[in-house]
Order: C-alpha cells, then structure tokens, then sequence
C-alpha cells in the first residue's frame, strides 16, 4: 500500500545527509488463527493439505525512517499496531517479513518491569536488567545512585519486588530504564506512572533527553503530549501506515478515523503534485488570512447538519480576529439542520500553532442547550468569555456533534477553521494568565 505523503514527508526525504538511527522497510507482522485447536495440530504434523488457518496482520508492509536526535510519535486506534512495531524494533517480536536496522543502544520503556524476577529484590534486578542492556557490573555502579534517586522507594529496594505495590514497582522500572544513558529511547504508553509528582519527574526527564538531542520513538493515546514532544508522526491503522507529517496534521487525521470518517485519498497523486496543492494551499490562506478565515479547513461529518458560518467580535461587538488580552470576546457559529436532531452538541476549540490544544468547550459541558433540533431549523450559537490566553496565533476549531441512542456521531467539524491574533503587552508562564493579585508588605 502506498502511504500517503504530506509536504513535511516530502522535506524529510530531501535531507538525505542526516545520520539515520531506526530504519525500518517492508514490516509485516502475521499470525495464523485457527477455528479449534485441532486444527492447529494437524496442520503442524502435517496430516492434511488444507489450509486451516486464516491470516491475521498486525502489521503489513509498513516503512519507517527515524533520524538521529528525532522525536517521533507513533499514534493510532488500539489494534492499529503501534506496540507491535515498538516490539519488533526492540527484538521482543520477529518480523514475518522486512529489514530492521538500528543504528545505537536503545532503551525502552515497553511494558515496565517485563524483565524483572519477582524472587529478586529491586536491587538485584537493577544488576539483572542492566546485564540485559549489556552493562558491565561497574557501568551499573556508576549509575545506581542516579537509579535509586529517580526511583525513591527507600529501603523497599532490598526488599522482593513481589512485595512492592503497583506504584513502587512501576517507579523502579523507569528509574532503571531512564537512567542508562541510552542513544535511542523507545516508550510505549509509560510516562503517565506513578503519583502526579512522580508523572512529573518522568517528564522532565523526557525533556531532558530531548535537550541532549536523543533519539526518542514515542507512543501515546496521549495526544497533547504528542503534540508537544514530537518533531514528526506516524499515523497507523489496521497495521497499515495511513500517513506522516507534522503532530497537527496527523491528529486531525487520527480524530477522523476515530468517527469513521476518514476517506483516503487518492494515492495516484506523486509528490511533485502534493507540493504543489500545498504551495497553492498556503498561497490562498495568505490572501484570505485578513478576516481570520481558512479557506481549505478539515471538513468532515454526516452532513445531517452543517455549519455554514464562523465568526468572531471583539469587546466592542466588531468583527475581528485580534483580540486584546484581558478583554472579551465571542465565538459565533451558524448551524443549519438538514434533519432532525435529538440533541445536537455545538463546540469549540483552540490550538496554538503545534496543534497543541488550549482549551474548548461545548454546550453539554456548559449545559447551555440540551434540545433537539428540527430539519429546516438554523441557530445561532454564541460562545462570549474573557481573553486570558497569552499574546500569539491560534486556531479555533469548530464541532457540532451528538448522540444517536448509545452512537456518539459527527454531524459537521471544522478544524483550525479560524486564526485569531492574541494582542498582549505582558505574557506570563505557560498558556493563560492567572491574572493574580499581587501584593508586597511589611510584616
């Protein structure tokens, strides 16, 4: 299958002379399912010509390029085959088919403590696992200070691991990963362990490995982190690679797949056409970039109703998309029904420019509009609130959305649909301002 091909894949290609660390071609990944265990017995004795299995994909002819000191993220549904290639990658699973290469000592953070025996203490499976690397006894001297401090478990650590809690376990596992000064570091799903403070530390230290210029393969449901972290993403569906580009791109693909909406698009097209269709892309929103309108936003839905109108006014009820910081302002949308409805759900959304997610709501949360809605009817809907964001470009996402009985369905979505301007002339830490009140006095 030919994957498809966005404008960042296409530069990526261009920069040949950069060191590659992971390069994975052609991977699949099969397994045989049979119908009964018979059958599985006399094919493997041979007692029979006929074929009784059926081929299962986890992963089918899929082609990945990690560039040293590269951050990518691998995102997809479950069962798409993100820890599957994680695994072949660091030789826990043989590929049926393909060629691996890797370029560098690689740990990875997979499933915490596989390699830990549950008999040993947590010290003595630090030994264990640093073996497993291919650490010498003294390498892991060197590190162990670094390991215990990372973990604080205390004096558990002479203790057997099976008489650790879940979250003293999960706390040594990474301290033990994250602390052998790996080239390549592979996580599967692991920063989120442990209490709030510990979730911390990982993080840090995960920024830390990116600051060092690391090589990191990421996987993660967590798409705000995918956001922040990854220079590139992979996109995976049923075991095939449905495309790479930049963390917004493939996440505002990713959400489609998620409602089953996502139609692929035509593969015919080479990369000299795809450059082009970007070129004129990016040329038709510099024209219309004045009144805040993308003319070619994400569209997608069931077309049961449809936004035909976004705008936003300032303080002053003018229509703008510079807003002061510290004034209000209100996001307004035009919806027409085209069916009935029993309770439709209208949203908004704003990113900064990686794609990350701000903040956002909807009329459910605000319990604003709980009605059904009538084919013919069109509604305006107004989101009126205070400007608190730091000064920068964002963009507004749109969504009308709701359930049919236990069917959560998206009737229309309009993402990164509206770029404002956020004017400020004092920025603080972070994404919003806490506009504190702040005093100084003798005491």
């Amino acid at each position: 299958m030919k994957t498809e091909e966005t404008k960042s894949t296409i530069e990526e290609k261009e920069n040949d002379d950069r060191e590659v660390a992971i390069a994975v071609s052609g991977l699949c990944k099969s397994y045989k399912l049979y119908a009964r265990n018979r059958d599985r017995v006399k094919e493997a004795l041979h007692l029979t010509r006929k074929v009784r299995h059926t081929e299962h994909y986890a992963l089918r002819d899929v082609d990945l390029t990690v560039y040293r000191g590269e951050t990518v993220g691998i995102i997809g549904t479950n069962g798409s085959g993100k820890s599957t290639i994680l695994k072949m990658i660091t030789g826990v699973l043989t590929p049926t088919a393909g060629n691996i290469q890797v370029n560098g000592r690689i740990s990875a953070l997979l499933e915490l403590g596989a390699g830990f025996n549950m008999e040993y203490t947590g010290l003595e499976n630090v030994y264990l696992n640093g073996t497993m690397i291919g650490f010498s006894e003294k390498e892991i001297d060197e590190r162990l200070q670094d390991i215990l401090d990372f973990a604080d478990i205390g004096d558990f650590v002479h203790q057997p691991v099976k008489t650790y809690s879940s979250g003293m376990f999960v706390r040594l596992a990474f301290a033990v990963a994250i602390n052998i000064d790996p080239e390549i570091l592979i996580v599967d799903e692991a920063l989120s362990v442990g209490d709030v403070f510990f979730q911390a530390k990982c993080y840090h230290k995960f920024e830390e490995f990116k600051k060092m210029g690391k090589t990191i393969l990421f996987v993660s449901h967590d798409l705000s982190s995918i956001s922040k972290y990854c220079d590139r993403v992979v996109l995976l569906n049923k075991g095939k690679k449905l495309g790479e580009g930049s963390p917004k791109e493939m996440i505002d693909i990713y959400k489609q797949v998620l409602v089953g909406q996502y139609e692929e698009k035509d593969e015919s097209k080479d990369l000299e056409d795809l450059t082009k269709e970007d070129e004129k892309s990016d040329e038709a929103v510099l024209d219309q970039k004045d009144d805040g309108k993308n003319p070619e936003p994400l569209e997608y839905g069931s077309g049961k109703a449809k936004i035909t109108e976004i705008y936003v006014t300032d303080e002053q009820d003018r229509r703008s998309n510079a807003i002061l910081k510290g004034s209000t302002f209100t996001v307004h949308m035009v919806v027409e029904f085209m069916e009935d409805l029993p309770a439709p759900i209208f949203a908004f959304s704003i990113k900064n420019v990686k794609g990350v997610e701000i903040t956002g709501t909807n009329t459910m949360f605000e319990k604003a509009f709980l009605d059904g809605c009538r084919a013919g009817d069109k509604k305006l809907i107004t989101f009126r609130q205070k400007m608190d964001i730091q000064g920068g470009e964002y963009l507004l996402s749109f969504g009308l959305t709701g359930y049919e009985g236990e069917n959560f369905t998206v009737y229309h979505r309009l993402y990164d649909a509206f770029d404002i301007t956020v004017i400020s002339d004092k920025d603080t830490v972070g994404y919003y301002d806490m506009n504190s009140e702040v005093q100084v006095r003798d005491i």
